[in-house]
């Protein structure tokens, strides 16, 4: 390992202490490395504003920032065991290229608030990629639910209830999604707030530009209180990962649906070849196995978000135990997010067949229809329910689908869907990005 940023003369560094201190991060730094090398960019530009460094100690940081950043993406630059970290990755680079200018880079500025604001810059990249992935997941759903509409039952309690649609199937997860997005734009803006320049959490005794790093590096707002920016961290990891996990919600259930529907028992759906695999054992075998680790993808972000919740046990101030929020973080989101970015093509290429949806249709399922046009024409509803309850085996009788579904009037029904009105709200989360 490289040298430790914070080595004291005369003090032994045992190995295998080391190890456990270091645990994964620098192979979790590849994850954050260049949002890293982004902030030390404004943090380098903050210190000359405020003379701290020269214009030619500025531009070779800066450039040689760049060429790490080129490089760490090429290849040429690993992030590995002879590392602590990300952190003290830059640092050497620095230090090895440009001597006393790179060892200036660290001025006014812990790794407390470097982790910090990587870590930020971060998540409000995935946050945005939960908003892509929900609205590309709702315009699937409301397409299709457009541009066709066929009967199929509805269900409660997993037994036949009424008769539905799939536009109606549809229009139901085109508003989840909808909302899932708004709620990731809305978690966005709470976490859109530069921590870089407070510090180890109490700021340091220089007049620094945070409102220009603030500005440089795209946040809306600045985390004002050094105290603050510790209190945060865990806390807005949360929140990002609620906002995950509200669309990994909806996705489970959709691919529980999905799980049914493809069985042999109901033969609603059709998936192309390229979402199951084989047994491999026996040949007659393709499994929808796409459409179950979507629905297992949940656990993961549940379990990321427990983990940090757990770890959040601590006084104010900065604490080793954040540490391993990291890693929680990183692979609550790489799983959740893998999924999600399946989801809409998923969406426009599943088959529905209409012959086994028509089959599933049984006569019973019309006595709600039967009741309610009872209860219209001035029968109280508790006696037509029991009226309709008693002929529920005969209540299809010159009855059809397609017609229980046109009576369908109340507003977001089958004979309302009111698309045009979820249309409206998926074109607004774009003028709120």
């Amino acid at each position: 390992m490289s040298g430790l940023l914070w080595q004291k003369e005369g003090v032994e560094v045992d190995p295998r202490i080391m190890r456990f201190l270091a645990g994964d991060d620098v192979l979790l730094d590849r994850e954050l490395f260049p949002y890293d090398v982004q902030a030390s960019k404004a943090h380098v530009e903050g210190l000359a504003r405020i003379g701290l460094l020269d214009a030619m100690e500025c531009e070779g940081l800066l450039r040689e920032l760049d060429a790490v950043a080129a490089d760490f993406a090429s290849g040429a630059f690993v992030l590995d065991e002879r590392y602590e970290d990300g952190h003290s990755a830059i640092e050497a680079r620095l230090t090895e290229r440009l001597g006393d200018a790179g060892r200036k880079v660290h001025t006014g500025r812990s790794r407390n608030d470097q982790v910090l604001v990587a870590s930020r810059l971060w998540l409000k990249a995935q946050l945005g990629a939960v908003v892509g992935h929900c609205r590309d997941a709702a315009r699937a759903c409301l397409d299709r639910a457009a541009a066709e509409s066929l009967p199929m039952p509805g269900y409660t309690h997993l037994q036949r209830a009424v008769v539905s649609s799939t536009a109606m199937w549809f229009a139901g997860f085109a508003e989840a999604f909808i909302d899932d997005a708004r709620r990731a734009q809305d978690t966005l803006a709470l976490i859109d707030a530069n921590p870089l320049g407070t510090a180890a959490g109490y700021g340091v005794n220089l007049p620094l530009d945070r409102d220009f790093t603030t500005q440089r590096l795209g946040f809306a707002r600045l985390q004002v209180s050094p105290v603050y920016a510790q209190l945060s961290r865990g806390k807005f990891e949360i929140a990002a990962l609620d906002a995950l996990a509200s669309a990994l919600l909806d996705l489970r259930r959709l691919a529980w649906d999905l799980s049914l529907f493809t069985t042999a028992e109901y033969g609603f759906v059709h998936l192309p070849a390229a979402y199951t695999t084989g047994s491999s054992i026996m040949p007659n075998k393709r499994n929808p196995d796409v459409v179950e680790l979507m629905r297992a993808s949940y656990s993961a972000v549940a379990a990321a978000r427990c983990e940090v919740e757990q770890l959040l046990s601590l006084p104010s101030g900065y604490q080793r135990d954040l540490q391993f929020s990291k890693g929680s973080m990183i692979h609550g989101f790489g799983r959740g997010l893998a999924a999600l970015a399946l989801l809409p093509d998923l969406l426009r290429a599943l088959a529905w067949n209409a012959d086994a949806l028509a089959a599933a249709i049984e006569p019973a399922m019309y006595a709600t229809d039967v009741a309610i046009e009872q209860a219209a024409a001035g029968v109280p509803f508790r006696e037509a329910y029991r009226r309709a309850a008693e002929t529920a085996a005969s209540a299809g009788q010159g009855r059809s689908a397609a017609a229980s579904l046109a009576a369908r009037v109340s507003p977001g029904g089958a004979a309302d869907l009111r698309l045009a009105e979820l249309q409206a709200r998926w074109a607004a989360l774009e003028s709120a990005s």
